[in-house]
């Protein structure tokens, strides 16, 4: 399809809308003459000029999402839902919004619906005891929720560094909006911009999965560039920064409701108090002997890196290694000469330590059995030192 034209003078998208990889040459279906929108009825003066549009679905070669290789409908911004007048889906919600709320300790806290239309559903999360706004771009229908009480605002999230009005929210959700939006990625950094670390959300979108299984070739519609499964939702959500809690089908299946969470940097400030702990164990037990009296057994990359971080350099006699390569050479950062095993005989410490990883149990039987049985024997262990007993005899 490269290089053709649609008509309307478009290029068809040839990359995927989310991860960038190519979509696959051949298409999954096309069809031809099919409603230009599901929004656009034609009155009768329409007719005579009236015109059918083709379709083209596509896959994503790499994060296999479905999706359409053509430009949005016009209103792509606006929410536009007739789903609202139905009485049990206005129980379901009702009991779904509660359900969030509760679960996650949301009561009193900001939630942001992100393509709140009317405010169909907004009305009923605000009722749900939290801090309820909405977000809309179609001007009537921001009128229409404000007139009935709502908190909603105008406007689209279009730029991933903008800051929504009201802003952090502790939560958001976005109802079957998702599928219509071509800077997904854009609008989920949007998101995440706005809410707190941690911050929840209740994304849901049609079911492709279901539409799969029973064959629903008459789903596929302009109005929706994307067609997630399960996998592929989950699979977009974790690329925008959100960890997916849990992600199910409901509504008689055809729609996938996830939970997620903003993701936020991993707190790892245990390892420098870890790393303190450590240094304080060695430098205890190399003040038990005399200035250069200690060797180290293995010259693999976390025992050359424990030995920088604790400032090593200048205090070890040498480093013992079986690996015939590493010998003759010295360790990076503190110049320790690496030595072959037979060095323990020749020229003997008072203590060795052994830094061999997964090995270190086996290492150390070989210098307690072996190569230094008068020597202390110390394993280095996540825990700090295991000291191996002189009259031990390992196996």
């Amino acid at each position: 399809m490269d290089g053709v034209v649609e008509p309307g003078g478009v290029m068809p998208i040839t990359a995927c809308r989310v991860c960038g990889h190519r979509l696959f040459d051949a298409p999954l279906l096309r069809y031809r003459n099919m409603p230009k929108s599901a929004q656009f009825l034609p009155a009768a003066d329409d007719l005579a000029r009236e015109r059918g549009v083709d379709m083209t679905i596509r896959q994503c070669s790499g994060c296999g999402l479905v999706q359409l290789d053509s430009e949005p409908v016009s209103y792509y911004r606006e929410v536009i839902r007739a789903a609202a007048f139905s009485q049990e889906m206005g129980v379901f919600r009702h009991g779904q919004f509660s359900d969030f709320v509760n679960r996650f300790a949301l009561r009193g806290k900001k939630v942001v619906e992100i393509g709140c239309g009317r405010g169909e559903y907004l009305s009923i999360m605000a009722r749900c005891g939290v801090e309820a706004y909405g977000l809309e771009f179609a001007a009537d229908a921001v009128s229409h929720a404000q007139k009935s009480g709502l908190r909603v605002t105008k406007g689209y999230v279009g730029d991933a560094t903008c800051t929504l009005e009201h802003a952090p929210f502790d939560a958001f959700f976005i109802l079957n909006f998702m599928e219509h939006l071509p800077d997904l990625n854009t609008v989920l950094g949007g998101i995440r911009r706005n809410l707190s670390i941690g911050g929840l959300g209740l994304v849901e979108v049609p079911n492709f999965d279901m539409i799969l299984r029973n064959k629903l070739f008459a789903e596929f519609v302009t109005d929706h560039l994307f067609y997630f499964t399960k996998d592929t939702l989950t699979t977009t959500l974790k690329m925008n920064g959100f960890d997916v809690l849990e992600c199910t089908e409901i509504l008689h299946d055809y729609v996938i409701s996830a939970v997620v969470r903003h993701r936020g940097p991993l707190d790892i400030a245990s390892f420098d108090a870890h790393q303190h702990f450590l240094e304080a164990k060695v430098e205890d037990y190399l003040s038990r002997f005399g200035p250069k009296r200690v060797a180290i057994w293995g010259a693999g990359h976390q025992a050359l890196a424990i030995m920088a971080l604790c400032g090593l350099g200048g205090r070890i006699r040498y480093i013992v290694d079986s690996a015939v390569f590493k010998q003759g050479r010295y360790s990076p950062a503190t110049h320790i000469p690496i030595v072959a095993p037979d060095m323990l005989r020749t020229d003997p410490v008072d203590a060795v330590i052994v830094m061999a990883g997964g090995y270190s149990a086996e290492v150390a039987a070989l210098v307690r059995n072996t190569w230094a049985p008068a020597a202390d024997v110390a394993i280095l262990r996540e825990f700090g030192l295991e000291i191996v007993p002189r009259t031990a005899r390992l196996s």
